[in-house]
């Protein structure tokens, strides 16, 4: 059995992990001290992330509604997860790592603006 890294729990709901191939289905935890991801089906399966090792959130945001995912950006890498409430979920994680740290998603219009820009810079660079 995993032991939770939380004394306290501030919301418990469904949510989906997209960690490697596939996608899997679990609750999510926010705690006091970590955010936790445990799968239904097989209890080994999960993922726990303590609040000092969050650099930022990344939230999908478009026509001023929240979308369903939401990426962590760790220490050690990128985690994506998914869930009916991110609204919420991302108003408990606010409150352990700050407004600053929770920030909106690129679209993919910023996305193409960005490739472009770099390849500019590439061009100008190679001109010198």
């Amino acid at each position: 059995m995993v032991e939770s890294l939380n004394t306290r729990a501030d919301l418990t709901t469904d949510g989906i992990s997209f960690l490697g191939i596939g996608a899997r289905y679990g609750k999510i935890l926010i705690g006091d001290h970590a955010f936790e991801f445990f799968n239904e089906k097989n209890i080994q399966d999960y993922i726990q992330i303590p609040w000092s090792e969050v650099n930022y959130v990344q939230a999908q945001v478009s026509h001023n509604k929240i979308g369903r995912r939401f990426k962590f950006n760790t220490t050690i890498g990128e985690l994506d997860f998914s869930s009916k409430d991110a609204g919420k979920i991302l108003k408990g994680i606010r409150e352990y790592i700050g407004n600053d740290k929770v920030v909106r998603a690129p679209t993919l219009w910023q996305k193409i603006k960005n490739i472009f820009l770099k390849l500019k810079f590439k061009l100008k660079r190679q001109k010198k």
